[in-house]
């Protein structure tokens, strides 16, 4: 794709919207191939967020700190009011603003998609490798996943799902802005690891290494895939009684924050069992690092879901136990198929004796249903950022619109009832 002579002179202006740094991943590959290349002008940009009613907007340095730590050049917009830092935001006139993000109420009310659009074209780039939770009821595709008003009003979506692709077709805007691309996520989990770069918080270097993955959704009211709150002790007591295994907890980045926030256990309950879980040689929690390394470096993984049981085989090509909740959200058809390439057992018990066979003879070979996982999960391997890239090209050659909203007939998923609206 070239663009025209006459806008040669004029560089598109991208800007990287986020807080949600734990899935920076999405955008990175993305980032890096715009800013090596002369046509883009790009900024990166951290914001506030927050996870909770309860909770003020804040932790604008968390995300300055990792994008340091990684060597990504940003400005940081720590405005006490949204509105100044949107004012300035106006200012710098970006063609594109990039998010990862869809959930509006996490963000201040300057940088929500409403106010975006009036000025901008909104690319949203999912920050889920795949989308593998259906309706509960239908066990189709979960309306969330594409009719929020993020969804509503993004100038353009990039998608791995040809499913997903379809549904989009069924609103009001069509699909027309949506593009199968794959996802950068895939790819860049899928590179690390196979490059075999590996990182392991532990150092015992004898012991068999075991990643232990558990979700933060504990309700039928919403996805209901975690089981810590029933397993916690029992995993405690596993690792005291196995010392030659390493267990390595990586956490949703919201799981402890919601097992307080919403009552399922007591703070202090949840305080005393993460001194005796950081107490044990043999035990830690990586809640932030780059989870390809953990992958390499890691014999096995168990999880109850969900991103991890598509993510997992498909980069390591080796499946995890995965601890199924009997009554969690049904999965969509891509989700069937990731949970099919793992090793299911339903509680703790059947995991003990799935590890059990694991340390006589290995994992059983899952190699047939990976690959069908990678064929439906992966349209284009190694070329999801290149495609993004060339589609925005295409976009800003053709000069298309800004979003006209009187295009967009239906309620906002947030906004209907049932669902958990704006927390202002």
């Amino acid at each position: 794709m070239t663009i025209t002579q006459g806008a040669a002179t004029q560089r598109i202006k991208v800007v990287f919207l986020t807080f949600y740094f734990e899935a920076w991943d999405a955008l990175a590959d993305v980032h890096a191939q715009m800013l090596a290349d002369p046509r883009f002008d790009v900024t990166v940009i951290s914001i506030a967020r927050r996870f909770s009613r309860e909770a003020p907007f804040a932790e604008e340095e968390l995300v300055s700190e990792f994008f340091d730590g990684i060597g990504v050049k940003h400005q940081r917009f720590n405005f006490a009011d949204s509105l100044a830092g949107l004012a300035r935001l106006r200012e710098m006139s970006p063609d594109y603003v990039f998010i990862n993000y869809p959930w509006q109420r996490n963000y201040q009310p300057g940088y929500r998609v409403e106010q975006l659009s009036e000025f901008t074209k909104v690319c949203y780039v999912p920050y889920y490798a795949l989308d593998l939770v259906g309706d509960p009821q239908t066990g189709g595709l979960a309306t969330y996943h594409f009719e929020q008003r993020s969804h509503q009003l993004a100038s353009l979506i990039f998608t791995q799902d040809s499913h997903e692709l379809e549904a989009y077709a069924h609103t009001s805007r069509g699909n027309k802005h949506v593009h199968l691309t794959g996802t950068p996520k895939l790819d860049a989990l899928m590179r690390q690891v196979g490059e075999g770069a590996s990182r392991w918080p532990l150092s015992n270097a004898e012991n068999v290494r075991m990643i232990w993955a558990p979700h933060h959704s504990y309700s039928p009211a919403w996805l209901n895939f975690g089981t810590f709150a029933e397993l916690y002790q029992d995993m405690l007591q596993f690792a005291k009684s196995h010392p030659k295994l390493d267990i390595v907890m990586r956490p949703h980045p919201l799981m402890f924050s919601t097992l307080v926030d919403r009552g399922v256990l007591e703070a202090k309950v949840l305080e005393d069992w993460l001194e005796a879980w950081n107490a044990l040689h043999n035990t830690a929690i990586d809640s932030e690092g780059d989870v390809a390394h953990l992958f390499a470096a890691t014999d096995l993984l168990a999880t109850d879901g969900i991103s991890f049981l598509g993510e997992y085989p498909l980069a390591t090509g080796k499946p995890a136990i995965f601890i199924e909740k009997s009554d969690h959200w049904k999965f969509s058809p891509i989700g069937e198929l990731a949970a099919a390439a793992n090793l299911r057992v339903s509680n703790f018990n059947e995991f003990v004796l799935a590890f059990e066979t694991f340390e006589k003879q290995g994992m059983p070979d899952f190699s047939k249903q990976i690959e069908t996982l990678r064929a439906a999960a992966i349209p284009y391997p190694g070329e999801s950022a290149r495609r993004i890239v060339d589609v925005v090209l295409a976009d800003f050659e053709a000069k298309t619109p800004l979003v006209d909203k009187s295009k967009v007939t239906e309620l906002a998923w947030e906004n209907r009832p049932g669902t958990e609206p704006a927390w202002d």
